[in-house]
């Protein structure tokens, strides 16, 4: 089975890795280019001045604090599995996982630590999703966030990928983000009959809700936000297909 992944490069990599495992043929068509920004890192000293915990609600967002500072030295919140495996990597010791999304990762942090104990630092993007912040200042946090980088959209798929998708050639496509599979949408006009043929994977029915204007052959959603349920998804999918 051909899988067209469409992450950012990376996350993208990794994830085709294991699908080979799985024994499938894998496409990649980064719909996402990420940008660090290194003149935070000038600024970001300060803000972790009297912090208790960092919260990271993607891995690029680890990868960008590891650009921006050298400081490992706090308690660090991942939103989800992956996210909190890229903590460790670059030397986070005390690394609890959400397991889920961003109003997981609120109701985590509300649940183990204190709004006395110091503010939160969230290494964000310059576009995110949820109200991580507004959720956490309403349960009376101190939320310091600094923009750490920028996912830039694809203006078009590669002439590889669109002629992929016209000759019948890719059977499933997974999805993690509303962002990135509204990208999708906007990028493969023209290719309408090519994704009747096509079963897509979403990672949520956020993401499943942009992908709905292409008539897929499946659209079908992960059980919970995470790879696991994802990969479990398309197996599923394409099992009764």
């Amino acid at each position: 089975m051909k899988v067209l992944v469409t992450r950012a490069a990376g996350a993208a990599e990794s994830l085709a890795a294991r699908l080979a495992e799985r024994g499938h043929q894998i496409v990649i068509e980064h719909l996402m280019t990420i940008r660090f920004r290194p003149e935070a890192a000038p600024s970001i000293g300060p803000l972790l001045d009297g912090v208790q915990a960092i919260l990271f609600t993607s891995a690029n967002g680890v990868r960008a604090f590891a650009q921006a500072t050298t400081r490992r030295d706090f308690r660090a919140f991942a939103v989800g599995d992956a996210t909190a495996a890229a903590a460790r990597d670059i030397g986070f010791a005390d690394v609890t996982s959400a397991g889920g999304a961003v109003d997981d990762l609120a109701r985590l942090a509300i649940g183990r630590l204190k709004p006395k104990a110091g503010a939160l630092f969230h290494a964000a993007a310059a576009v995110t999703a949820g109200d991580l912040q507004g959720q956490l200042e309403a349960a009376g946090f101190s939320v310091r966030r600094a923009v750490l980088y920028e996912a830039v959209e694809s203006q078009r798929l590669s002439d590889a990928t669109r002629e992929a998708i016209a000759r019948h050639e890719i059977d499933a496509a997974l999805f993690f983000s509303p962002r990135n599979a509204a990208t999708f949408v906007r990028l493969a006009t023209g290719l309408e009959e090519g994704s009747q043929h096509m079963v897509a994977v979403a990672l949520s029915s956020a993401v499943a809700e942009k992908l709905a204007p292409l008539p897929w052959r499946r659209l079908a959603v992960a059980s919970a936000p995470n790879e696991a349920a994802l990969l479990a998804a398309l197996d599923s999918s394409m099992a009764t297909s």
